[in-house]
């Protein structure tokens, strides 16, 4: 195999120090750029036969037509999400894949933690003993056991989490466009319909793909149907919730908690530091005045074994592609799901 030259983006440190060890085994030539792909830094790529890409960069038209013209053959994301790129404006022109699962343990327990931290104001509590304060009051939480967990969205991520819940002796209320049953009478949790999560749910989780169907799911009118007090988790995709509308539920009291471990417009905020230059986002700003709101910055797949997933998956799809010309985690140009998975029919194939 010819050498494969990967212009790498929006790098961290534990990016380039998981990526160089796995890439021991495959001898590609990476090369590491700080910056997010942009229209500003697409030129950057020139040269190279793959750019790999997180969640944050931008690849929109403008972005593709000239990683297109500057010779990209493969755009490899080393994530799961992919709702930053524009899927037309890639047809005919680059293959695109993603990695669809590296360790939907790692963000499941993240979304417990936060669960947890929220319920009985770990994170709190924590700064408090700091100060030699040793009160507990306001810290009253619930038992977890017999209340009613919804949780949107039974893919890999989700399931883990129905398995911890269940363990927590929880009921669980679920919610997928295609049901497991199998997964459900051996677990033994309820397939139900949205407006029943919203309606009888202590304990809402959104572990479902961003879709025409899914963006603002979290919207003022399925919060009016929520009960009184409803937490409300996402671990998935900022754009799930409408944060105004989030807001709004938190300051009439009708959420009483909400942990985000993703936002909307975090594509400039997270994963970077602004602890000098402070937050011009004023909506960002106001959510992180709530002290009933924890705000995790996109880490929830942030574990030792994840990131060995995702570099091991992310050069595997590379070589694929190079050496077999297989394209194995594939994304469908029409749906946007992966090969094989596709949802426009239930035969695994698009229209």
């Amino acid at each position: 195999m010819p050498e494969v030259k990967i212009a790498f983006f929006d790098t961290k440190l534990y990016d380039k120090e998981s990526f160089d060890l796995i890439n021991k085994n495959f001898g590609f030539n990476i090369t590491y750029f700080a910056p997010h792909l942009t229209p500003e830094t697409v030129s950057l790529a020139k040269g190279f036969d793959v750019v790999c890409v997180f969640v944050n960069d931008m690849l929109n038209q403008d972005v593709i037509g000239q990683l297109f013209q500057n010779g990209i053959k493969l755009i490899a994301f080393r994530a799961a999400g992919y709702n930053n790129v524009d899927l037309k404006a890639a047809l005919n022109k680059i293959h695109i894949v993603r990695v669809p699962a590296y360790s939907p343990h790692a963000v499941a327990e993240h979304a417990v933690a936060l669960m947890m931290s929220l319920n009985r104001k770990i994170h709190k509590a924590y700064y408090r003993t700091r100060d030699n304060n040793f009160s507990i009051q306001g810290f009253l939480g619930f038992d977890m056991a017999e209340k009613t967990a919804g949780v949107i969205g039974t893919g890999k991520i989700g399931k883990v989490l129905i398995k911890i819940l269940k363990g927590f002796e929880m009921r669980v209320l679920a919610y997928d466009l295609f049901p497991d049953e199998k997964f459900r009478s051996e677990i033994g949790f309820e397939y139900v319909g949205l407006d029943q999560i919203f309606r009888e749910s202590d304990i809402i989780s959104l572990h479902c793909p961003l879709s025409k169907e899914t963006y603002h799911l979290i919207n003022q009118g399925n919060i009016a149907k929520m009960k009184d007090g409803v937490m409300i988790i996402n671990t998935g995709r900022g754009r799930l919730i409408d944060t105004r509308a989030l807001i709004e539920g938190l300051k009439r009291g009708k959420i009483g908690n909400a942990g985000l471990d993703v936002y909307e417009e975090e594509g400039e905020y997270f994963f970077e530091d602004f602890s000098a230059a402070g937050i011009a986002d004023d909506t960002l700003a106001r959510l992180l005045t709530f002290p009933n709101v924890l705000i995790t910055s996109h880490q929830g797949f942030f574990t030792r074994e994840a990131l060995h997933s995702i570099a091991e998956t992310t050069l595997s799809n590379i070589k694929d592609y190079f050496q077999k010309g297989e394209f194995k985690n594939e994304i469908c140009y029409k749906c946007g799901q992966q090969q094989g998975n596709c949802t426009k029919t239930k035969t695994g194939k698009c229209f």
